[in-house]
């Protein structure tokens, strides 16, 4: 079975929000915690961010909606920070937070493969990321690996990128972990696409901005999604 991981940014509405995607069918709920200068987030993100932090969504706060969030739910909950935020507050204390509010793991996206080795989190490989590089990811990253299917900033675009299937040809022939594909991936057929290369899929931007039509909107789609991604099958290679 596929996996299905969707992504939401933390403010008041968010623990309601991932109960009703994972009644939709998500498997794992990613949490973004709002950031200043978000470099790896495309504009939906990046309005979502300015929302929650205008709603007074800092680092405590963050780490409250994931404990919240975890009270309603028992899927892998993760939450995703930028480096910055960690920097100031500490990576270990965050860690540490992080696991009592219930996280199951953490993504950095703007952390490299080779900073703060101790940092247990799942790793980022992109098309471009040379194969030693993806090595080291496969060796650090904390039960999963993510896959993204382009370069540039978060965002739905046309069609699943065609790089994405020589990047997984590349994992896994270093390591039988999963590999969840994400960035870019919006439709039920994008799902489909991805899903038959990919062991699972990450969907942020069209999700973020469907939740704004609220958790009953949010829920049709991820089930729209659900049923895309179980009916895709193996492409052979």
């Amino acid at each position: 079975m596929k996996t299905l991981a969707i992504y939401l940014m933390c403010g008041s509405e968010t623990p309601e929000l991932a109960e009703a995607a994972v009644e939709g069918g998500a498997d794992i709920v990613e949490l973004g915690f709002p950031f200043s200068d978000p470099l790896a987030d495309g504009p939906v993100i990046r309005r979502a961010g300015e929302r929650a932090l205008a709603e007074g969504m800092r680092t405590a706060a963050c780490l409250e909606c994931l404990a919240a969030t975890r009270r309603r739910l028992d899927v892998p909950l993760i939450p995703m920070p930028y480096a910055s935020l960690l920097e100031a507050y500490g990576y270990e204390r965050f860690a540490a937070s992080a696991a009592d509010a219930g996280a199951t793991s953490l993504i950095v996206a703007d952390l490299p493969v080779d900073a703060e080795p101790a940092l247990r989190r799942i790793q980022l490989v992109a098309p471009t990321s040379p194969d030693e590089r993806i090595a080291l990811a496969v060796e650090r990253t904390d039960g999963w690996l993510y896959l993204v299917t382009v370069a540039g900033t978060t965002g739905a675009r046309t069609g699943v990128s065609p790089a994405l299937r020589g990047l997984v040809e590349r994992a896994r022939s270093l390591t039988d972990l999963p590999l969840y594909a994400g960035f870019g991936i919006s439709t039920p057929a994008d799902a489909v696409a991805a899903a038959e290369v990919a062991d699972g899929i990450v969907v942020g931007s069209r999700a973020v901005e469907v939740a704004t039509d609220g958790p009953a909107a949010l829920r049709d789609y991820v089930s729209k999604l659900r049923e895309a991604v179980d009916s895709a099958s193996p492409v052979s290679s």
